[in-house]
């Protein structure tokens, strides 16, 4: 071979080679972004499970503010424990699961924390789609499942949620009763009790007095009518023997 035409050929096969580098970057650089969840030999209905969620960053100019998480169903925000994760992030809950926020991430710096789970429920895979939120107002959305991704109808475009799958329940593990919470009492309030009713104070009408049923303090009703009717007729007979004298004299 000719030396010009084999420095032709040495030329083409260069080019193609870093246009066949530059795809490789530019198609790989969306896959190792990830949102993950991690829990090593987790099975169904295990109790303090501690769980590993990760989100990587994708923004080239701002940080992530938060993680917003959708518990899958047999997990309340109740059931978890805030362990672990980056310094002056707390963990707040939501009405479909929680947030993990605090100060912005440095850019391009990916998100880890650790939550412990009271218990796991019986199913075969737990789905966590969360929303990661950056300083700058932009949102990544890892809540793509698996079944949208095959049929080609997913709304992730290529932000797949985190997925914890389970080996099955030990043999006789059961579901452990909720958190017991504090039962009302059944004992009438006092005055100046939290339940803000007042309580009426007792009055002389309210109050049963120890007398008959016909009142006057307990004397019966016959009483004070059998001495009127005595003064009665004392009254009429003295009248009577006035009259008497009178017309005799």
């Amino acid at each position: 071979m000719h030396r010009p035409t084999l420095v032709r050929t040495l030329r083409r096969l260069g080019a193609l080679t870093a246009v066949a580098l530059a795809v490789t970057v530019a198609t790989a650089a969306p896959a190792t972004a990830h949102a993950e969840v991690e829990a090593e030999g987790a099975r169904a209905l295990d109790q303090n499970v501690a769980l590993t969620f990760s989100a990587a960053s994708e923004s080239a100019s701002a940080g992530i503010t938060a993680l917003e998480v959708i518990l899958p169903k047999g997990i309340t925000a109740d059931d978890l424990t805030y362990e672990e994760g980056p310094e002056g992030w707390k963990l707040a809950p939501t009405s479909r699961g929680y947030t993990v926020s605090g100060p912005k991430l440095a850019v391009g710096e990916d998100a880890e924390y650790v939550v412990v789970v009271r218990q796991l429920p019986d199913a075969e895979e737990l789905v966590f789609k969360t929303l990661q939120s950056y300083s700058d107002g932009e949102v990544d959305r890892w809540i793509e499942l698996e079944d949208d991704a095959e049929d080609g109808h997913g709304h992730g475009h290529g932000h797949p949620a985190p997925v914890l799958r389970l080996k099955p329940a030990p043999p006789g593990a059961k579901r452990v009763a909720s958190s017991p919470t504090q039962e009302p009492t059944t004992a009438a309030p006092s005055p100046g009790t939290a339940s803000g009713e007042p309580v009426a104070e007792a009055t002389d009408t309210d109050t049963p007095t120890a007398t008959g049923p016909d009142g006057d303090g307990g004397v019966p009703l016959a009483v004070p009518l059998g001495v009127g009717a005595g003064v009665a007729v004392l009254g009429g007979g003295a009248w009577w023997l006035r009259s008497r004298r009178g017309g005799s004299a």
